[in-house]
């Protein structure tokens, strides 16, 4: 692969410590939460919990079905913390692709010697997919191993979709980082973007999930495309590739981004 694909082998060379590490927090935060439901759901002191904060605050955080296995999972793990790792994860290494290797040099490099512009952003945003690859099947093992213990009853099917729509989450904020950076050449602007997209979508969910009368807003934010459909219940819905198709377009846009423009390190 290192011939045919240099950029992509590199990318996955120099970052394998920091995917490790990141594939262990993973791992801990999920034999943290998950092994802890248990308790809470067969006493009801969970829902006890949850029923003593304001309304508002229960749905902007989606703790409504906290109750259940499945929306323990979701409310701890896939929508908050495991959403929270991975994109900051995912933004990182799209914000270092191009903004961050324009600054240090070496993406002019690079293209010195002959690796074509287009060639160096899907490179790079293969890397990242084949990392949140590492990812899924990580999470996969993790919950098939905590699922019965944990008495979560979640499905195999539910399992894999609420994999895709989170690794689709950081797909598009590393995307967004990839196109942010492209475009600017600067590295900050990748992390900005990134970051940006992720806090956007959550805060539209919350918003949408204050009033009946705001529901509309929820079309508007790509976290509520991956989840409202309760993927852990529900498994794959429309939502789901909503997100992936526009990590796609993002990646296209930010090779014609930097196709367009002088690069200077």
């Amino acid at each position: 692969m290192g011939r045919l694909l240099p950029i992509t082998a590199r990318s996955l060379r120099d970052s394998w410590r920091g995917l490790l590490a990141w594939a262990l927090g993973l791992t801990a935060a999920l034999a943290l939460y998950l092994p802890l439901f248990p308790s809470f759901g067969s006493s009801g002191s969970l829902e006890e919990i949850i029923a003593t904060l304001p309304p508002e605050l229960v749905d902007a955080l989606g703790y409504d079905q906290i109750g259940t296995g499945s929306g323990y999972a979701q409310a701890t793990f896939f929508g908050l913390i495991g959403f929270a790792l991975i994109v900051i994860a995912t933004t990182a290494w799209g914000a270092s692709a191009i903004g961050g290797a324009e600054e240090n040099g070496r993406l002019e490099l690079d293209l010195a010697h002959g690796i074509g512009r287009v060639s160096y952003v899907l490179e790079n945003a293969l890397a990242i997919l084949l990392k949140l690859v590492v990812f899924a099947v990580v999470i996969s093992v993790v919950i098939g191993l905590l699922n019965g213990p944990s008495e979560l009853g979640l499905e195999a099917s539910g399992i894999i979709a609420a994999i895709a729509a989170l690794a689709g989450l950081g797909a598009l904020s590393a995307t967004a980082a990839l196109l942010a950076g492209a475009i600017t050449g600067r590295r900050i602007a990748g992390v900005a973007a990134g970051a940006g997209i992720a806090v956007y979508g959550y805060a539209l969910q919350a918003v949408a999930n204050q009033s009946e009368d705001l529901r509309w807003v929820e079309r508007l934010s790509p976290y509520s495309w991956a989840y409202s459909e309760a993927p852990l219940e529900s498994g794959f819905a429309w939502g789901i590739a909503a997100v992936w198709g526009v990590a796609i377009l993002f990646t296209g846009a930010a090779a014609l981004a930097l196709r367009s423009r002088d690069v200077t390190g």
